[in-house]
């Protein structure tokens, strides 16, 4: 199953790995930083418990708001037009009060969906249907029935869900790039919190980062894989290009 957005840094192209190395001995998969769910919505897992967490709350009531009420955002989002304007209102829009959960991730879906790169900002102008984005949210809903949903710092919600049989999957804002993501406010002490929580725990840990000396250095102590994947940001005029992360485990 594909997820129904797009997000910076989203898991499209790895989702397929990163299943492979999940192991099967583990009775909780926790998405530690959630962005679009690829890895999540990859595999059925209906045998364990599932929890899917990010720090933007505008994701999460998204999330919230389909699982619990798609056919209320599909309906706000009927009749909608594909155009600058609309972008624009809803982005000014987004910022006042009195909408319900159900209008702000209706707006939300739209501006993410609308935006160029899906970096929240400025129009994309892309062809797409909304009658045709909306199709799958039905299945989405079904797929996030028995999903735990968190809001939570990424520290917080390992050291409450951290048990022998959990597997947490990080994929946070890679090193030196998190200008790309919005309202994530990453920094490197950041980057060595997550680092210094991952290497006290009980539980098992695939971590996705880019690939660079910093954060080989950081978990020398752990198993690192390379691994080649093309570039989500490749321009029209550009070569199909290639771009190096890094998958980290501790197992």
């Amino acid at each position: 199953m594909y997820s129904y957005i797009t997000w910076i840094g989203g898991k499209k192209l790895l989702r397929k790995k990163i299943c492979e190395m999940i192991p099967n001995d583990i009775n909780k998969y926790v998405e530690v930083f959630g962005g679009a769910a690829w890895v999540l919505f990859n595999e059925e897992r209906n045998k364990i418990t599932e929890v899917y967490n990010d720090y933007n709350s505008e994701l999460v009531n998204l999330f919230r708001c389909m699982k619990y009420h798609s056919n209320a955002v599909k309906e706000e989002l009927n009749y909608l037009l594909n155009s600058r304007e609309l972008f624009e209102d809803f982005k000014m829009q987004y910022e006042m009060r009195g909408m319900t959960d159900i209008q702000k991730a209706a707006r939300f879906f739209m501006i993410i969906k609308f935006s160029f790169g899906a970096k929240l900002q400025c129009f994309g102008s892309v062809k797409r249907n909304i009658e045709n984005m909306t199709k799958m949210f039905e299945g989405i809903q079904k797929r996030l029935k028995s999903v735990i949903i968190e809001n939570l710092d990424f520290e917080k919600l390992i050291q409450m869900q951290d048990a022998k049989n959990v597997l947490f999957y990080c994929d946070p804002p890679y090193y030196d790039t998190e200008s790309y993501y919005k309202n994530a406010n990453f920094t490197k002490n950041d980057h060595e919190r997550l680092f210094n929580v991952l290497k006290n725990i009980n539980s098992k840990f695939i971590l996705t980062y880019n690939d660079c000396e910093y954060i080989r250095e950081l978990y020398k102590d752990f198993n690192i894989r390379d691994i080649d994947r093309f570039s989500n940001f490749t321009s029209a005029n550009e070569e199909h290009k290639k771009y190096k992360e890094l998958i980290i485990t501790n197992y």
